[in-house]
């Protein structure tokens, strides 16, 4: 007879008597991995600050264009209040409460600041007038941020490529050991990669610059900015103009709804994504040969591997790298979803996912960035290691130039890969079925058949001998790819240290 388990109690978690920040959820992207910087682009005060701005522009705009009622005293009070203070995000919360509207609340925050120019903040605009062109800044300078956080680890690994250019390797393929290439060789694989997200990235910020919003009214038409310039076509288009430009755009876009086109999202978004693609196959990569203790990534005099295992050494940067550059790579889903469900002028179920997917693709990729600066500052390459991991499969490597060498000395191709198969799969036994160190070179050092060319066995054997063009191919990728994709960032560049992680 079966008994029915009866689930254990539990207590329900007690609701806290004192609001601190330990009894609330805690993002780890703003808490543990990301940048201050990166950070306050997304903050409330940088928002809605923001939105003053936008609100003086127009208003400056406007006036200038010859609208009557702005008064200068009104434009002063606006400037002098452009950032928003503590004091004022309590305000705005109790108007949001009663009017359900973000906007608004922010509207009469701002008019109790500014009371001579109470009357015409917003004037002519829409909400998105100041929450999508805010989103569009947020972008552009959040790119900003990252672009030379970028080129500064394509620039590090550069010169780990560099100084390494000439260090034969294993290269793998299928997860087996295959043809040498260099260490130096091997990062130039990761600095292409880096260097298309480079460009991605760049080639984003340029169409956002050339798409601003602007001054476009409720449904794109400019209808209540006509009606505020009396019909003045001329002046509308300008106002469109002046606003764009001083928000620091190249041109607003000419048509959009009542929002920027969700498909810039979707671009930048993106160029994100495929960013977080290369972090984490970096991340896989170092973590790979880090368990063939070929590479380590940096780890600090006091830094714990296991709370277990004392002896470990874990690539726990490495694996947040993927598991960080995973999170991102997910992101461009979000976008794409959001964009094709628009409706027509305007749709408001883009709004709560933007405020997440957009802030944390951002910080997602700030994040890699500052684990791919810690890790490319301190790679450690075990040369030992890696040579004894050569010589491991260097017998079977070098079969190749030995038939080549008897070839030369007149013997048959065919013939000598005959014998070099027989040796080869006795050695492999050896290795396999014994546990023994390969003795392929030896069995073949005792074999009459190829007394020709043993004087030439230890030229024939040096790992040197079989990287091909890798240390060229390094010169080569830094010289014509790395260079000139750099020399913008070069100052940029210079003012960024090694990142120290906060965990």
């Amino acid at each position: 007879m079966s008994t029915v388990m009866e689930p254990a109690p539990h207590a329900t978690p007690a609701k806290p008597t004192v609001d601190s920040q330990y009894d609330t959820y805690q993002n780890p992207l703003n808490s543990r991995y990301c940048s201050a910087e990166m950070k306050y682009i997304f903050s409330p005060r940088n928002r809605f600050s923001t939105w003053r701005k936008l609100w003086i522009h127009l208003a400056e705009s406007e006036r200038e264009l010859g609208l009557e009622g702005i008064t200068e005293d009104a434009l002063v009070q606006m400037r002098n209040h452009a950032q928003i203070q503590d004091q004022e995000f309590a305000i705005a919360a109790v108007e949001e409460k009663r009017r359900r509207h973000d906007v608004m609340a922010h509207v009469h925050t701002y008019g109790l600041a500014a009371p001579a120019a109470e009357k015409i903040i917003h004037w002519g605009a829409t909400s998105c007038y100041v929450t999508d062109n805010a989103d569009q800044i947020f972008l552009r300078d959040a790119i900003d941020l990252l672009l030379p956080k970028l080129a500064a680890v394509i620039q590090r690994l550069s010169h780990f490529a560099q100084e390494y250019r000439s260090v034969p390797c294993l290269g793998y393929t299928h997860g087996q050991a295959a043809q040498m290439v260099t260490v130096g060789k091997r990062a130039t694989i990761w600095i292409e990669d880096l260097l298309d997200d480079l460009h991605n990235l760049e080639h984003a910020r340029e169409r956002l610059l050339g798409k601003f919003r602007g001054a476009k009214g409720t449904t794109g038409t400019q209808a209540s900015f006509l009606a505020i310039f009396q019909g003045d076509h001329a002046r509308v288009k300008k106002l469109d103009e002046l606003v764009t430009r001083k928000a620091g755009f190249t041109a607003a876009a000419r048509s959009t709804t009542q929002t920027y086109s969700r498909k810039i999202d979707v671009d930048i978004v993106h160029a994100l994504s495929s960013f977080g693609c290369t972090a984490e196959r970096i991340g896989g990569d170092i973590r790979h040969l880090a368990m063939f203790k070929e590479l380590e990534e940096p780890f600090e005099q006091d830094q714990i591997g296991s709370s277990a295992m004392a002896y470990k050494r874990n690539p726990m940067r490495s694996e947040r790298l993927c598991s960080l550059g995973r999170i991102l790579a997910n992101f461009s889903a979000d976008a794409e979803q959001t964009y094709k469900s628009q409706w027509l002028e305007r749709s408001l179920d883009d709004s709560a996912i933007r405020r997440i997917v957009l802030p944390e693709s951002f910080l997602c990729a700030d994040a890699c960035l500052i684990l791919l600066n810690n890790i490319s500052s301190g790679l450690v390459v075990n040369r030992a290691v890696i040579r004894q991991r050569i010589d491991l499969e260097l017998p079977f490597m070098a079969t190749e130039n030995i038939i080549m060498a008897m070839v030369n000395k007149g013997y048959s191709r065919q013939e000598t890969h005959e014998y070099i198969r027989v040796l080869s799969h006795e050695a492999g036994a050896v290795v396999k079925q014994e546990g023994k160190p390969n003795d392929l070179i030896e069995r073949i050092r005792k074999n009459a058949f190829f007394e020709p060319i043993l004087e030439q066995l230890e030229v024939l054997m040096d790992p040197a001998t079989f990287i091909g063009r890798s240390p060229e191919i390094v010169d080569e990728v830094l010289e014509y790819d790395v260079k000139p994709a750099l020399k913008k960032y070069e100052g940029a560049v210079g003012r960024i240290g090694d990142a120290d992680l906060s965990v």
